[in-house]
């Protein structure tokens, strides 16, 4: 490649998420000796256009609200359409479901050559995301699967072409969450002298923090000493805090809401629980193994990718209420053992998930479609 090409990522907002964050990474890593990357948001600017805007990364808003319908994914087709042929990239990379299918619509009405669609969680909430994949699959060149989990289900429920399909994994900043300092929890009503398990996330369905609610109600009368502390917003959040109050629980469960010292928080807890009903590659685990905090996860989309059950974390069944609460229950009980396990995760992620690598795998990919 003999001058740097165009290409122009896309994603629904440019929120505080995994998704966001990792499109910042991989924007910002690009050779611009190669690429020359300009990053596009179906919505506004959002707090992520800052850090992409110091790397010399321009930002553009196409300032369609919400898109959450397949009408408010048409109209934001217009915007972007215009903004595509502005911009004529070599390749346009699109984050998410409803900027996936915008970008198919606009990249052929812009006359993008190449369209790469990022597929990052196994969709369980209905048919019809999956449908819309599979009607608009013509005008992707490939889809990019967070994990092979999610690109098998993505071929087996949404009938992807295989040929079309390439896993490349999310990365983590090892050395950050490694090295954070510990914060003080006492900061979200987590008493000093106490024990902690974390959960951070988004509270909906997806995430079940209900289902984690009910296994640490069954570990609270035992273990006194142990605190619940969530991190996140989401729609569930006053069917949790009521659940909370039922339970009685007020002084033992904490809802810190959106937090950006993560790596901190982290630091400070003793377990880790994920207790998802579905995924793609959990970032958060990634994050908590660097960490090296100890972990119990359901079996989700991409956590036994990351975690050797056994040896570096616990993973139980998705919705299986008592394998939770006894997983996190043992791991409390056996302290020395689940720091072991977390250690050995730690040493794994530092070795295989680092965003060089992912970074060097996109731009290949990018590569092998206008080499």
């Amino acid at each position: 490649m003999s001058a740097s090409r165009r290409i122009s990522f896309l994603i629904t907002e440019l929120d505080h998420g995994g998704a966001e964050r990792a499109l910042v990474r991989i924007a910002s890593g690009l050779d611009r000796k190669l690429w020359k990357p300009h990053v596009i948001s179906l919505s506004d600017r959002g707090p992520l256009a800052e850090p992409l805007e110091a790397a010399g990364i321009p930002v553009t808003a196409i300032g369609a609200g919400r898109v959450r319908s397949p009408a408010g994914i048409w109209r934001a087709t217009v915007g972007l359409t215009r903004c595509l042929k502005e911009q004529q990239p070599a390749v346009l990379q699109t984050f998410l479901f409803h900027a996936n299918i915008a970008g198919r619509l606009a990249a052929g009405r812009a006359g993008v050559p190449a369209v790469v669609s990022g597929i990052r969680v196994a969709e369980k909430r209905g048919r019809w995301r999956l449908n819309v994949d599979r009607w608009t699959e013509s005008f992707v060149d490939r889809h990019v699967c967070v994990s092979r989990s999610v690109a098998e289900f993505s071929i087996r429920e949404s009938r992807l072409s295989e040929s079309k399909v390439v896993v490349i994994p999310n990365g983590v900043d090892v050395e950050r969450f490694a090295s954070a300092q510990p914060a003080d929890l006492s900061a979200f009503g987590v008493p000093s002298d106490t024990r902690a398990i974390l959960s951070v996330g988004r509270l909906d369905e997806q995430k079940n923090p209900l289902g984690l609610l009910k296994s640490f109600a069954e570990i609270a009368e035992a273990q006194p000493e142990v605190h619940l502390l969530y991190v996140g917003h989401g729609p569930e959040e006053a069917a949790l805090r009521a659940a909370v109050s039922e339970l009685k629980l007020e002084s033992r469960v904490h809802l810190a809401g959106w937090q950006a010292d993560v790596a901190g928080i982290m630091r400070a807890c003793d377990l880790f629980v994920l207790a998802s009903n579905w995924e793609g590659m959990p970032n958060v685990l990634l994050e908590a193994g660097a960490a090296g905090i100890p972990i119990v996860s359901t079996e989700v989309e991409g956590a036994g990718e990351i975690i050797s059950p056994g040896e570096s974390g616990v993973l139980v069944g998705i919705s299986q209420q008592a394998e939770l609460t006894n997983a996190m229950s043992d791991c409390l009980n056996e302290p020395v053992a689940a720091k072991e396990r977390a250690g050995r995760l730690q040493h794994s992620i530092a070795e295989r998930f680092t965003w060089d690598s992912v970074v060097a795998a996109y731009s290949k990919l990018y590569e092998s479609l206008h080499g």
